[in-house]
């Protein structure tokens, strides 16, 4: 069994994202929506951000991390940036299968939302697939409020996400 890697304190070692992991960022990303009917992953369309994921998300003072296996492969990420002042969003929330249920993706969402208050945001918000339960479970433990209602992309896996807000 592989284990992520932890800090001294034995939380875990969170890094930001370089523009080298952009393969092992696809392969997580494809590797968790395999978990669910339908959902694909076109690499030209839906993830330009991983074509230069290392400063992707820093135009808008966003940030993108992730964490490493024990083997130094990414096993979970996250990311967050700044549609409008005083707002910030979660972005790419990803812990692969096998590593789910130690605390990482959590972990991944306090790092995200220390960044966004330090960058003065007010609240966080997110969208998320409407098949992503196990995650939406993870987001009200952490105080997130699903919204009324949803909207649907035009994207490969024809995906219909839940909006999820919280106060910072």
């Amino acid at each position: 069994m592989t284990i992520a890697l932890r800090r001294a304190d034995g939380h875990p070692a969170i890094r930001p994202v370089v523009d080298s992991d952009g393969q092992e960022l696809f392969g997580l990303i494809a590797l968790c929506y395999a978990d669910y009917a339908g959902c694909f992953v076109d690499p030209h369309d839906d993830l330009p951000d991983l074509r230069a994921p290392g400063s992707s998300y820093s135009e808008k003072s966003g940030g993108f991390w992730a964490v490493e296996d024990g083997r130094g492969r990414v096993c979970a990420c996250v990311a967050v940036d700044f549609p409008e002042e005083g707002t910030a969003e979660l972005h790419r929330l990803y812990v692969r299968p096998d590593q789910r249920g130690r605390g990482l993706g959590s972990a991944l969402v306090r790092q995200a939302e220390g960044h966004a208050r330090a960058a003065g945001a007010r609240r966080m918000i997110l969208w998320s697939d409407t098949r992503f339960i196990t995650a939406h479970r993870l987001y009200e433990r952490l105080g997130y409020v699903r919204l009324p209602g949803q909207r649907e992309l035009a994207d490969i896996s024809r995906s219909v996400e839940y909006r999820f807000e919280k106060s910072l």
